[in-house]
């Protein structure tokens, strides 16, 4: 697993949003771009990552940022976890995982004791020409929207 960096050129991709429509990075030239890969809906650290995004949707888009949430899910989970934690930004459905691949967030995990294939928790804020400028990948979920935010505000 080798993860991209900051000043690596973006991988262009297409997946489906929530509404089964396809988006494409490209569709965002012109702003900046959060990127947020996160391991699966629904489950504790992933909504409360979620939530405390949705929450500084107000921040981001003072600097023009466009925030779009990756993860393996299936295109049927996400509608329900945007209604579910009434979400303000786009969730993107990676289930062959090749977009975390492209971006270096796929590999060898481990969890009470068993070692497994998985997302790594990671965030990518590419800038407006499609470059990654940031990459954030420590931080607790419950401060990642902090992270993001502190970074930009710098």
């Amino acid at each position: 697993m080798k993860m991209l960096q900051a000043g690596d050129k973006a991988p262009q991709f297409t997946l489906q949003d929530q509404n089964d429509d396809a988006v494409s990075l490209s569709s965002f030239e012109g702003k900046k771009v959060l990127v947020y890969f996160y391991p699966k809906a629904m489950t504790p650290g992933c909504t409360t990552q979620a939530q405390c995004l949705r929450d500084s949707k107000d921040a981001l888009d003072k600097h023009n940022v466009v925030v779009l949430g990756i993860s393996p899910d299936p295109v049927k989970r996400l509608p329900k976890f945007i209604e579910k934690e009434n979400l303000n930004f786009t969730l993107l459905s990676d289930e062959d995982h090749a977009v975390a691949e492209a971006f270096g967030v796929w590999g060898p995990k481990k969890f009470m004791g068993k070692e497994y294939d998985g997302i790594h928790r990671t965030s990518f804020m590419i800038d407006e020409k499609g470059n990654i400028e940031h990459v954030f990948d420590k931080f607790k979920t419950k401060e990642h929207h902090d992270v993001v935010l502190d970074y930009l505000n710098q």
